[in-house]
């Protein structure tokens, strides 16, 4: 700890401290928590803020009527209960709003002693930590012997271990609420859109860990008095269960929570090789020697993969790398996929590729009358792949009402059209061409979990039930089809063979 020697203070290195004290009903404890707020803190760039919760009692008056030695203090009362979440929103807000850099969430009941301010606050002033959680399981044995009661312990190492577990963190005690936080880790997540409830504690401690802010934990002492409880035990671990698995679940793209979309925004789309996927089976359809269109290319790496396959491959995207040869032999063309025209013609191909294309265009009817137009007489094949709506996950979340796009998967939010196996088929035939081939890909499970006998067991299971109904089980379309000549291509043909044959006659004769 840094102390000013002449004055025993800590030193803020020139940051404002906010210690913010969540009050409810502490009309007998506030005044005392407020008397053991260190000295070291009590200077300049140092304020107290009291929040009483719309108490029953005389929380407010009593802290509005308490001197804090050496430091300002503002209290204020909400009108109207805010809740426990509710109530740190605007304490943080209240420290976005007035420029201070650390905020220091103590409650009022006197449960966290505030005589640990300055240990708690060091890795913050050393710029080791976004956030710092006071736990008190880090020292084994210390919580019971501050009295904690058995079934908050043992319910404390649960919900702990859980969520440790599917967040893949590491932290002692996610159910502490002694914290402090940089003011910029707060501007950096929507904490504002977290619940009102007690479980607001895990849902910042999960917006801190996506985020990817960094989190240090220090022991502080276990006191359990006379203070009331206003927690319902098993509403909370309820709440906390149902969070955590929520989170999991819209990390795997399969459920859309605005509140824990916080990470980096430019999501990278990456292969799916080593298993049954859209891009091994695409790979597959590759016909040696071919000359191949991958349209909607992106960063080129499927068109890298597709190139090392004795094939002449050229990538068209509006973000494609470069508008030259790369390295891996593709050539790369820039263009935006919904303007009218494309950078080359489609009849100088043997085969076009689009994949998990065809749901980002504005208008993929338009788009394919006019590809199967610019394809000439050649015919090239086509390939494209896109995500099965009819899922039976998504089918699900409809079913409980559900129906949240996200950042990847099947409701991807960059999506503009959604299609079954049948509307697929329809709108290629409706647009002017032969469905050859279409079969279903299962879940992507090893993207998620890696490439390991569970994954591989599992993907095994879903090709099973692929064959029993595509449509329910499916998780993307891949689908092969010829363009049908158009009558200006066949009247073409009609011109050209009645010419030839023409010939031949006057020649016999």
């Amino acid at each position: 700890m840094r102390l000013t020697p002449e004055t025993g203070r800590i030193d803020l290195a020139g940051k404002r401290l906010l210690i913010f004290i969540v009050a409810y009903n502490a009309e007998k404890t506030i005044t005392q928590v407020l008397a053991r707020i260190p000295g070291c803190l009590r200077q300049p760039g140092v304020e107290v803020l009291i929040i009483d919760d719309s108490s029953s009692d005389k929380t407010f008056s009593v802290g509005r009527t308490t001197e804090v030695e050496g430091i300002k203090l503002t209290v204020l009362r909400n009108p109207v209960n805010q809740g426990y979440g509710g109530n740190q929103k605007l304490g943080y807000r209240y420290a976005i709003d007035h420029g201070f850099d650390v905020v220091a969430l103590v409650h009022g009941d006197g449960q966290y002693a505030p005589e640990k301010l300055p240990e708690l606050l060091q890795p913050l002033l050393d710029g080791k930590a976004d956030a710092v959680f006071g736990s008190r399981m880090m020292i084994p044995g210390a919580a019971r012997r501050g009295g904690m009661p058995p079934y908050k312990y043992i319910g404390n190492r649960i919900l702990t271990a859980v969520q440790n577990r599917l967040l893949g963190s590491h932290l002692s005690e996610f159910h502490s609420g002694y914290r402090l936080y940089t003011v910029n880790a707060l501007r950096q997540i929507p904490f504002e859109r977290n619940t009102g409830d007690f479980h607001f504690d895990t849902e910042i401690i999960v917006q801190l860990h996506l985020r990817g802010l960094r989190i240090y934990e220090c022991p502080i002492p276990t006191y359990y008095g006379d203070e009331i409880c206003h927690v319902n035990g098993m509403k909370y671990a309820w709440n906390v269960i149902r969070t955590t698995f929520r989170v999991r679940l819209h990390q795997l793209n399969l459920l859309y929570d605005r509140k824990f979309e916080v990470g980096r925004l430019e999501e990278k789309y990456t292969l799916k090789l080593g298993y049954h996927s859209s891009h091994t089976v695409s790979l597959a359809s590759l016909r040696p020697g071919a000359r191949v269109l991958d349209l909607g290319c992106g960063e080129g790496y499927w068109a890298e993969e597709a190139a090392k396959k004795d094939t002449q491959v050229t990538g068209i995207d509006q973000f494609a790398p470069v508008a030259a040869h790369s390295p891996g032999g593709v050539c790369y063309l820039r263009a935006d996929l919904d303007s009218a025209n494309l950078p080359v013609s489609p009849d100088g191909f043997d085969q076009i590729f689009m994949l998990d294309i065809i749901e980002h265009l504005k208008d993929p009817e338009a788009f394919m009358e006019n590809l199967r137009d610019a394809t000439g007489r050649r015919r090239p094949e086509v390939v494209l792949t896109t995500a099965n709506i009819g899922f039976l996950v998504t089918r699900l979340m409809l079913l409980f009402g559900q129906f949240n796009y996200g950042r990847k998967g099947i409701l991807d939010r960059t999506h503009t059209r959604l299609f079954t196996f049948q509307t697929l088929r329809n709108l290629m035939e409706e647009t002017g061409y032969q469905v050859e081939e279409m079969r279903g890909i299962p879940v992507p499970i090893p993207a998620a979990i890696g490439l390991n006998f569970v994954s591989r067991t599992l993907l095994l299971v879903n090709r099973m039930l692929i064959r029993i109904s595509r449509g329910m089980f499916s998780y993307q379309i891949y689908l092969r089809a010829r363009a049908v000549p158009t009558i200006s291509h066949l009247l073409g043909e009609t011109l050209d063979a009645s010419s030839d044959l023409a010939k031949k006659s006057e020649v016999s004769a």
